[in-house]
């Protein structure tokens, strides 16, 4: 297989200002891309990707990020390092109990700051989780696109990660809210086969919907964009 999750990719009205964010939370460069900026990943770590638009987010987000904890002083020093770089507090209904932090990047996207000991996410790395609102049906399809392993399947929510460990992605289950427009929140891939890839996307599940300057844009099975791209 050689299709590989390149990023998850961010509309935002300031992309230079949401990569610098990220890329202090998460000691990483910034690559500078036409439309945007890339802050990339690795082997084990999902890098992420924003573009600038003009498009207002509609309806709530489709995805967020978990960042993890080594201990309760480094959770501390992560929310006040997220402070300084341009994040924000953010009240989702979280109680004042819950062990994790929720807050907003420069680009209004939210984030956890994950308290240390989580064991879902032990072992994975900084950015511990790109979690997602999304049917069993649609976390099954990411496993076999990506030729990942599932690391979660119970009471209809599903995660997958890759063979070599890092970043979990992972899908909450019904109820899952109605789409709103187009996802400012997305997944991007980043084959050397893109025909043959796109082909057995389709044969797993997804819809082509559009030709790209540089691949191709499909929906999975839950009507969630993605793009594919050569490279």
């Amino acid at each position: 297989m050689v299709l590989r999750l390149e990023a998850v990719t961010f509309d935002v009205a300031d992309a230079a200002a949401a990569a610098a964010f990220w890329s202090g939370m998460l000691q990483r460069d910034v690559v500078e891309e036409e439309g945007g900026r890339l802050v990339p990943g690795s082997e084990t770590q999902v890098g992420l990707r924003f573009v600038t638009s003009t498009t207002e987010q509609v309806g709530p987000h489709r995805l967020h990020l978990h960042v993890t904890s080594a201990s309760p002083e480094d959770q501390q020093r992560t929310v006040e390092s997220a402070l300084r770089l341009g994040g924000r507090h953010l009240d989702v209904g979280q109680s004042a109990d819950d062990g994790f932090v929720v807050l907003a990047d420069p680009g209004g996207n939210p984030l956890c700051v994950i308290e240390p000991g989580n064991r879902f996410l032990a072992g994975t790395g900084r950015l511990g989780e790109v979690t997602c609102d999304g049917t069993r049906a649609v976390g099954l399809f990411w496993r076999d696109a990506l030729g990942w392993s599932l690391a979660w399947d119970q009471d209809e929510e599903t995660a997958v990660q890759s063979p070599l460990g890092g970043t979990k992605v992972s899908w909450g289950g019904p109820p899952v809210a109605a789409k709103q427009g187009r996802n400012r929140q997305r997944l991007d891939l980043a084959t050397t086969e893109l025909g043959c890839e796109v082909d057995r996307l389709v044969s797993l599940g997804a819809t082509r919907v559009a030709d790209l300057p540089d691949g191709v844009e499909l929906v999975d099975p839950d009507g969630n964009e993605f793009g594919v791209r050569e490279g």
